[in-house]
């Protein structure tokens, strides 16, 4: 199978400019061919054995898994991460939420020594920001043991010291006030806040594949884990210290009231690549 050939045979489920982006992204992670190499025809010299595992990889992403799962690796804020159906696929509107912690100007978050990301997934949050932030200790929980092993596993491949720990959000251990005597500088988190009646317009990739505990909330309470976190907040960061949040849209207003009326000021929220209100941030 050719570059060409795989493309026009996702062509249909993906579109012709997503499939070529696929197809190129196989070529290039998979078998070490650039674009470059696939225009002077190297990918017609693949081996048998290539061969037969890029039909597999056909197989699979004809089912509509994510290629970042099939490949087992994607990109994010200029690093590579692994991945698999444990966590969820690293967005770029993820990235920007990390950018906007790193770029601050003031010199007390620049300097910040403590910092707490929750329900990190693969890690990606919490490994940008200690490898960006080079003087901070950085904690991250997740509720998944199973993610917790993928984040890990991220950290010692990109050479970051992150101390990973199981915690329920939902259900904070009393000693966990303890674990640094100033608070935390930053709680930063990227929670579940897609509610349940957006499924119907969501993508099948995400639907089918996606870890469900790391996506959805009810329909009820779809600021469940983000008055978890704030109330978590009050007595966890230090006085002066920042609440930072990946956002659902929707509910952006909402998130407003919700910090404000829990004595959180200075409270502001920002537009993602695509326009959309997708993060927010509030102080002690």
């Amino acid at each position: 199978m050719t570059y060409n050939e795989l493309w026009h045979l996702l062509a249909p489920l993906y579109g012709d400019s997503e499939a070529k982006a696929i197809a190129r992204m196989v070529y290039d992670v998979r078998f070490g061919l650039s674009l470059s190499d696939i225009c002077i025809g190297k990918d017609t010299q693949l081996s048998a054995n290539c061969q037969a595992e890029l039909k597999g990889i056909a197989d699979r992403l004809l089912e509509q898994e994510p290629v970042q799962y099939v490949l087992g690796q994607t990109d994010f804020c200029g690093r590579t991460f692994r991945v698999n159906k444990h966590v969820l696929i690293p967005r770029p509107e993820t990235g920007e939420l990390c950018h906007w912690i790193v770029s601050q100007g003031d010199c007390s978050l620049m300097n910040a020594t403590n910092i707490l990301d929750i329900g990190t997934g693969s890690g990606c949050i919490a490994i940008t920001l200690a490898a960006e932030m080079r003087k901070a200790k950085v904690t991250a929980w997740d509720i998944s043991e199973n993610a917790l092993e993928v984040a890990r596993e991220n950290a010692r491949r990109l050479n970051v010291n992150v101390t990973f720990e199981q915690v329920d959000v939902l259900h904070i251990p009393s000693n966990s006030y303890q674990q640094t005597s100033k608070g935390f500088d930053v709680i930063v988190s990227n929670p579940p806040y897609i509610i349940n009646k957006e499924r119907a317009s969501m993508e099948t990739n995400v639907l089918n594949y996606e870890p469900h505990t790391a996506l959805f909330v009810p329909d009820d309470d779809p600021l469940l884990f983000y008055r978890a976190i704030a109330a978590y907040g009050q007595n966890a960061l230090r006085q002066g210290g920042w609440l930072y949040f990946e956002i659902n849209p929707l509910y952006a207003q909402n998130m407003i009231e919700l910090l404000s009326s829990m004595s959180y000021h200075d409270i502001e929220t920002r537009y993602d690549e695509y326009g959309k209100q997708r993060m927010i941030r509030a102080q002690k």
